[in-house]
């Protein structure tokens, strides 16, 4: 059991710290959503990417020791958490606290994760809004006007004439 419980801390440890770095990237990120770098917002997705593959395999581990404690506990695999674990561990303060300490590092870095997502999210959401507004803009430019160009037999009088490439001739 008490290896197991040190394979959960490094475990959640490792985890925590992949986290620490898509943090990094995120803010990252951020500066480079409000400067409109797209390579460089390409690189850090690809980057954010291995991160969360490395991530997804501590989840994966994690809940892999977890259903082993639960084996050797006696305990239901499924409900087993890692907040029931701390409780249980009462009569052993030190992986008590190790794991305690651990949770909450990891807790805190998923909440501070969260919050710059959902900044760049909103960042995101600005920049299509902002690209929608200009094609639709740019779509209007290129409209023929229909107002008040009227011939001597009140008929309009407004002719598109378009003045992009495909309309030139050859």
């Amino acid at each position: 059991m008490a290896s197991l419980m040190e394979e959960l801390i490094d475990v959640m440890h490792t985890e925590e710290e992949q986290y620490q770095k898509l943090i990094q990237l995120s803010e990252q990120k951020t500066e480079a959503l409000v400067a409109a770098k797209v390579d460089q917002i390409q690189e850090i997705a690809e980057s954010e990417q291995a991160i969360v593959e490395v991530i997804q395999h501590c989840e994966k581990k994690c809940d892999e020791i977890i259903k082993d404690m639960g084996i050797v506990l006696g305990r239901d695999m499924e409900s087993l958490s890692v907040a029931e674990l701390i409780e249980m561990l009462g009569r052993q303060p030190m992986e008590q606290e190790k794991l305690k300490e651990e949770y909450t590092k990891l807790r805190a870095t998923a909440v501070k994760m969260k919050a710059c997502n959902e900044k760049n999210k909103i960042l995101v959401e600005q920049a299509l809004e902002l690209v929608e507004f200009d094609l639709t803009l740019f779509k209007s430019l290129r409209m023929a006007p229909e107002t008040a160009n009227y011939s001597k037999d009140a008929t309009s009088a407004a002719q598109f004439k378009g003045t992009g490439r495909f309309d030139q001739k050859q």
